[in-house]
């Protein structure tokens, strides 16, 4: 009786679960799912590799990265002609079960390359569908064999019939390619069910959706609301407007959480369609988050009462063995990458992106710009375009994170349809021209510095750069990017911008044993490579939007612990912030690359309320002296570092003291001829030149090491007064002196002069100092410092105390930390393949503050130099440069010699700008200031 009862029980409960399930939507791929799960098919290419013949293609996928047709990128030549037309034939069979016959079923396709045109048993659906990045569905009940096999059948033309389709998406400056390249799914739902619904949703809790409904026993509409765990949180009493097929409903949440990319709390609604006897007919759930737009002209844009400043930066939706087709997985490693910069914007360039984008977007938290394709002139045709409106918007218009749409890109707008968004849009969100001074905004793109002074007259529009500081190679992005945002970020009527672009588009050639194409210089613009490999501007980045600013300072003897800072976020107060300060003692060249902690402080953060402005205090331990550097590293309220501030505490001379020993050794040789002085000390030789007091040669027993021709004081134009050599007891000095000149200033009546020197100490047990006191100027243009010559094929890598691990410019100082660090050597042409290519840090360019460093030479012909002068960069080598370098505009010009020491390093430009546009950091011109005394290189070589 017992197992009677439980199998009564057992089969209510599995019916109760069948006919729920059956008021809710059913999703069935015919497809994969994404980039990595794909379903085969039918397939024939009608040109190009591997066509002519009927054979299997993966769905979804581009057909180029499954071994199909031709490659093609938008803007090779700048026109249409020559581009690849092939279309692809599609064939999938598929069983639809018998008791589909009471529901209503469509096929849905979320994304085509580029027209296509849907069969189900051999009759046409729907009208030919055109534009790629574009959801469209097809109600196919009436064409559907019910307990059967089923044919689909899809056409897909590469280049479109519509001409202003290939003009706004085949012509554009990115990769195209051809295919079912996003997924395809059968949407089963009742016969009486919601199509679609639009909500907005404010801050206060108010929700206003729009129900679209095909039924004719729909009586009411319940709404529910739940949390993400499925916990129900409330009833929501809804008044309802019916017009027709639509019906408005209104009504309001209580003690709702606000969204937000810092707080991104998110919520089901449920949504359930009810009959007369509130039977549930349907039932959807959509994600909501609470959160008020405002773009209020004059002003600013404001979310939830807060004014924003974008950090944003555009992306493609892509991936180098794929193409287009992507997955949720790289979606959550690429907004968990923005996030990890302190990015809260993202730009989606030039199209809509895969839904689940927008989803990890919703959940994780940016802020987004949703945008149509389109790209310069000829711009999209209305009747395409009004198409193209409607499905963005119908798509989209839920996502919280979506804050604003873009009518294309680059002048390709057309404005008929500018009102269409808010046709579609219940949230009426703001239509913007990304380029353009359009309603309340300027999004003008790549302009120079000076063009935030923003006095134009268009300045009371909101100053909203959808692209800025392009990143061409190592050039943009962090290079500049301090000087853009200390105006951007004090300018009222700045809304902040975005970064082009977030990764390199570098596709596998399956047709070039997948060898990475970038297409010379025009996809090489990313922050990160084509897999995720990060340069130097994303650490740069990262501390120049860190929400937590602290002002630059330095640590001296008379140090106080007090740092000042300011709360940059818009709506964390910094108290929910920690910070640990570490107090760290670093080994020497010989030790490895690990640091012993002195001691280890949480920091106390001040509660500032956003915006606010503050300072907090480090504790000082008893031997803080003792340490090498303070790191202070700041994490968010969930645990995420935001960054690591790094700061010098010992001098270099301090650090160097104890690692710098002259004991030991014995008598030291000297030789000198009428070209050369060489001097024996301790199985090292040094040869000399008796003309000009460079080192020409050095030995260690019979190994030549290759360090020579230096030191050459750079921008040196005196001539040699004298050279002598004074042997001593315990060393050997060689001293270089230069003609004097004038170190006064212009404007001085009373004229000083002063020579340069150089001068080498040979020590008994072979260590070689080199002193080099040289003018330095109150300003210049080139460098200044000492340079030498060594072979870059003899270089192994390099071990060193100072900034890194990256290199810097003078316009991308900020993202680097004090330490030991150690790289191999690499010839990484930044965002370029070949032979290194990705392989960051790349090894070649300037290092700032550099305490000592062991240089690895490939036969056991290294050296370790240490230096004991402040603020010295080291030169490693010389970059090579890009092939497609645009008038040296990221290619700035590096000293004579390969190793240098020198006090000032020049700025990087853009694919658009030279350095000097680009703000104060950029210009060629350095301010030393009025010295009276010589600048000085004090260096120690260990062979």
């Amino acid at each position: 009786m017992k197992t009677l009862r439980l199998v009564l029980i057992t089969l209510v409960v599995l019916s109760h679960q069948i006919s729920q399930a059956q008021k809710e939507t059913e999703r069935i791929y015919l497809s994969g799912t994404d980039k990595d799960h794909l379903v085969a098919w039918d397939f024939f290419c009608s040109d190009g590799r591997n066509s002519g013949k009927w054979t299997k293609i993966g769905v979804p996928s581009c057909w180029e990265q499954q071994g199909f047709g031709t490659y093609d990128y938008g803007y090779s030549s700048g026109k249409l002609e020559g581009m690849s037309s092939e279309h692809g034939l599609y064939k999938y069979q598929f069983e639809v079960p018998k008791d589909w016959k009471d529901r209503d079923v469509k096929i849905v396709f979320e994304g085509v390359m580029t027209d296509a045109v849907v069969k189900i048993n051999g009759k046409k659906v729907g009208e030919k569908h055109q534009g790629s990045f574009y959801e469209f569905k097809f109600s196919i009940s009436k064409l559907l064999k019910y307990g059967q096999n089923n044919l689909l059948e899809v056409k897909v033309d590469k280049m479109s019939s519509n001409a202003s389709i290939n003009q706004a998406e085949r012509a554009a400056d990115f990769w195209v390619f051809g295919g079912i390249y996003r997924p395809v799914y059968l949407s089963v739902t009742p016969k009486d069910n919601i199509d679609r619904v639009a909500i907005d949703a404010k801050a206060d809790g108010q929700i206003i959706a729009d129900v679209f409904i095909d039924s004719r026993k729909a009586d009411d509409v319940q709404l529910d609301l739940f949390d993400l765990a499925d916990n129900k949180i409330q009833a929501i009493k809804a008044d309802v407007t019916k017009e027709n097929d639509k019906w408005r409903i209104k009504g309001k949440a209580a003690n709702v959480k606000a969204w937000n990319p810092e707080f991104p709390n998110l919520y089901k609604l449920q949504i359930s369609l009810l009959s007369k006897n509130k039977e549930v007919l349907h039932q959807i759930e959509e994600h909501i988050g609470f959160r008020t737009v405002e773009v209020l002209e004059g002003d600013g844009i404001y979310v939830n009462g807060e004014r924003i400043k974008f950090k944003g930066v555009n992306r493609h939706a892509f991936h180098p063995a794929s193409g287009r087709t992507t997955s949720k997985k790289i979606s959550i490693e690429h907004v968990q990458l923005m996030k990890d910069m302190n990015m809260n914007a993202v730009r989606m360039s030039h199209y809509p992106p895969d839904i689940h984008f927008l989803d990890v977007c919703d959940s994780l938290g940016l802020f987004v710009l949703d945008e149509i394709c389109t790209w310069h002139n000829p711009m999209l045709d209305t009747e395409v375009a009004t198409k193209i409106v409607k499905e963005t918007v119908v798509r989209d218009v839920n996502h919280p994170s979506i804050l604003m749409w873009g009518n294309g890109n680059e002048q390709g707008w057309n404005p008929e349809v500018d009102d269409d968004f808010g046709k579609w849009d219940i949230q009426k969100r703001e239509v913007i021209h990304p380029w353009s001074i359009y309603n309340k905004t300027n999004t003008i793109h790549y302009s120079h510095y000076h063009s935030l002074i923003n006095d134009a007259y268009s300045k009371e529009k909101i100053l909203f750069p959808t692209e800025f500081l392009h990143g061409l190679y190592d050039g943009g992005h962090g290079a500049g990017l301090e000087d853009y945002w200390l105006r951007m970020w004090n300018l009222p009527l700045s809304a902040g911008g975005f970064l082009w672009d977030f990764a390199d588009e570098g596709v596998e050639r399956t047709d070039r044993n997948n060898e990475i194409d970038l297409q010379g210089n025009k996809a090489n613009d990313g922050i990160v490579g084509p897999y995720l490999e990060k340069e130097a501007s994303y650490f740069t980045i990262k501390e120049v939007w860190s929400p937590i600013y602290i002002e630059d300072r330095f640590i001296k003897d008379d140090f106080n612990g007090i740092f000042r800072l300011e709360n940059r976020y818009h709506y964390t107060n910094l108290n929910q912030c920690a910070m640990t300060a570490k107090w760290i003692k670093f080994e020497g060249p010989e030790g490895d690359k690990k640091h012993v902690i002195l001691s280890e402080d949480k920091v106390e953060l001040p509660n500032l309320s956003p915006g606010g402005k503050g300072k907090f205090h480090v504790e000082k331990p008893s031997n803080w002296r003792s340490a090498d550097a303070l790191h202070l590293t700041a994490v968010d309220v969930y645990g995420k570092e935001i960054f690591t501030w790094s700061y010098p505490v010992s001098t270099p001379g301090k650090v160097s003291e104890p690692l710098v020993v002259y004991a030991g050794g014995g008598a030291i040789k000297t030789e000198t001829t009428d070209q050369k002085i060489k001097v024996e000390a301790n199985d090292m030789i040094y040869v000399f030149s008796k003309e000009t007091g460079v080192l020409l040669e050095v030995k260690k027993g019979h190994q030549v090491i290759p360090l020579k021709d230096g030191p050459v004081i750079l921008k040196q134009k005196a001539k040699i007064e004298n050279i002598t050599v004074t042997a001593l007891e315990d060393k050997v000095e060689i001293l270089t002196v230069f003609e004097k000149t004038d170190r006064s200033p212009g404007w001085s009546t009373i004229k000083e002069y002063a020579s340069d020197i150089f001068k080498w100490t040979v020590h008994p047990n072979g260590l070689l100092d080199l002193r080099v006191e040289f003018k330095g100027y109150r300003n210049l243009k080139g460098y200044r410092g000492i340079t030498f010559s060594f072979p870059e094929e003899e270089v192994a890598g390099m071990k060193w105390l100072g900034d890194g691990p990256y290199r810097v410019w003078r316009n991308r100082m900020k993202g680097t930390r004090f330490q030991v660090w150690e790289n191999d050597y690499n010839n990484t042409v930044t965002g370029e393949a070949g032979e290194d290519q990705f392989v960051y840090p790349e090894f070649k360019g300037f290092f700032s503050s550099v305490y000592w460093s062991k240089v690895k030479g490939n036969h056991n012909n290294g050296f370790t130099v240490y230096c004991r002068t402040p603020h010295t960069y080291l030169r490693m080598l010389t970059p090579q440069e890009p092939k497609v370098n645009k008038k040296g505009k990221t290619h700035p010009t590096f000293p004579e010699g390969d190793i240098s020491f020198v006090m000032n390093v020049p700025g990087i430009g853009t694919k658009f700008q030279f350095p000097e546009s680009m703000g104060p950091q950029g210009n060629p011109e350095h301010y030393f200031g009025n010295d009276d005394a010589p600048i000085v290189l004090d260096l120690t070589f260990e062979f």
